[in-house]
């Protein structure tokens, strides 16, 4: 809450927009931020119902909007953690999109498993 001129660090962007020197300060998803995944962590671990579709967007890790790998981990490990407050329809996108992608490079056996952690069973 403080004016522009006394700012005194730069916001937390992901790795790969670090040393770019773009700025990011809006997002086009409902006017988020884009920050860096470590930054959303620290978020959680200071508030508890911190938002985690933020976190778990693959634009927080890498440039590549569609690469899923982190995102679905990082998940797993939260839902071991008992941080269980992500939505069913997100929780049902993440599997998909991390599943369609391990599909895609010939990895269906692992698909199989990503479907596996699927919540809705029908």
């Amino acid at each position: 809450n403080t004016s522009e001129c006394e700012k005194y660090a730069c916001c937390p962007l992901p790795p790969y927009l670090e040393d770019s020197g773009y700025v990011v300060e809006e997002d086009d998803n409902g006017g988020r931020p884009l920050r860096d995944v470590c930054f959303h962590l620290l978020k959680l671990y200071s508030d508890r119902s911190y938002e985690l579709d933020q976190l778990l967007d693959p634009r927080s890790v890498t440039s590549d909007p569609l690469d899923f790998r982190l995102s679905w981990h990082l998940w797993e490990v939260l839902r071991a953690l008992n941080y269980c407050h992500l939505s069913q329809q997100s929780w049902g996108v993440l599997n998909t999109s991390y599943a369609a992608q391990l599909e895609s490079e010939g990895l269906w056996e692992w698909a199989v498993f990503v479907m596996l952690h699927e919540p809705d069973t029908q």
